[in-house]
């Protein structure tokens, strides 16, 4: 499928953001946002874990030129074929100054990477890998590290090192987790995630990655699935590290009014109950029939949407418009949550305890 490109087309760089569930990776690139030029144009290819697309339609609340989804699955393997046609098809619909390629916690950059530098090839240079960044959870970096394969691997082959929550962390617990990088990949520069303003672009945007370049294709094909036990298929190493199962909200009451009640209070009952050592992500909608708590609460007692995101023990609630996105019908037929977290623990343990606690159900 090669195809050419004009000389005096200017390249469009991707930047690949690789990282942990839950090191903040959506946060990061939208913070991005407000620090580039008005009229730079950048769409996000964003891979979910599992078939809620929570991430992704935050993202559509941004001044991002397009948002594009690929669901069930992660690319670096299993769907790397709809990476590569979703890439061609953002430079042919938008023709975008950068492409950011958001991947799931689970991803490997080195797959992702091959498949960037192949396009690179058949486009005659008009896709160009620009830089793959990590972004660190220094939170909670430490404590997965040591049982996740490709927490290592994504901190190994990288361009750049995002230290992300490192304000949560003491001095002493931050120096542990830099140590343990340092260990990791002691060359590649390390840069601290400020949690007001997120990341100078120019400290991650022109980088001209060296990684993967076109004469080291042969280590990839050669002896990354060797080395890393990445056999390209469903049930490789990588997916065999996080356990996913989605849970839904019942209709329950009269006839009458069929919603189920549920509260701020309720919700944050239940996510305190889930341990961060087993369960890693919960994301998904959810619809307050009473108004969450706030300084300023709403006069109307209507129903409210948000965006839940929780990752090792904290949350937030985004609001969410439906009538501003027109794509997402949100009843209570359509309420999901995915939960991610330790193979073995999640569809036989938590996800059902989460469910009795919201008066739901484990699809």
């Amino acid at each position: 499928m090669a195809q050419s490109t004009s000389a005096s087309r200017t390249p469009i760089p991707i930047t690949v953001f690789t990282g942990f569930l839950g090191s903040g990776k959506t946060s990061i690139i939208l913070s991005l946002l407000p620090r580039l030029p008005e009229d730079y144009k950048v769409v996000l290819l964003k891979n979910e874990f599992g078939d809620v697309e929570v991430d992704s339609q935050l993202a559509k609340q941004s001044t991002l030129a397009a948002v594009s989804e690929i669901l069930n699955g992660c690319m670096c393997c299993v769907l790397v074929g709809q990476m590569k046609t979703a890439l061609l098809e953002i430079r042919e619909k938008y023709r975008p100054d950068r492409i950011i390629i958001e991947t799931s916690g689970s991803a490997f950059p080195a797959t992702l990477a091959f498949q960037i530098r192949e396009l690179e090839r058949e486009t005659g240079g008009d896709l160009k890998l620009d830089a793959i960044l990590t972004v660190i959870d220094a939170e909670n970096f430490t404590g997965y590290e040591d049982t996740s394969t490709t927490a290592r691997m994504q901190a190994q082959y990288s361009d750049v090192l995002v230290i992300n929550k490192w304000e949560h962390v003491s001095d002493r617990a931050l120096d542990i987790v830099m140590d343990h990088l340092y260990t990791l990949n002691e060359s590649t520069p390390k840069i601290k995630c400020v949690a007001q303003t997120g990341v100078d672009p120019s400290l991650i945007f022109g980088l001209d990655t060296k990684l993967f370049a076109p004469n080291q294709l042969h280590f990839l094909n050669d002896s990354h699935d060797v080395k890393h036990g990445h056999d390209h298929e469903p049930d490789s190493l990588h997916h065999n590290e996080v356990e996913t199962a989605t849970i839904r909200l019942e209709s329950r009451g009269t006839a009458a009014s069929p919603k189920p009640s549920l509260t701020r209070g309720t919700l944050e009952e239940a996510l305190t109950m889930l341990p961060k050592a087993s369960v890693y992500r919960v994301k998904g909608f959810i619809i307050f029939t009473s108004a969450p708590e706030s300084p300023n609460p709403p006069t109307s007692a209507a129903e409210e949407a948000f965006i839940l995101n929780w990752a090792f023990g904290r949350f937030e609630l985004v609001p969410f418009k439906p009538s501003t996105n027109p794509g997402i019908a949100l009843n209570w037929d359509t309420i999901r949550l995915t939960i991610m977290g330790e193979r073995g623990e999640v569809k036989a343990k938590w996800a059902r305890k989460l469910a009795d606690a919201l008066h739901a159900e484990v699809e």
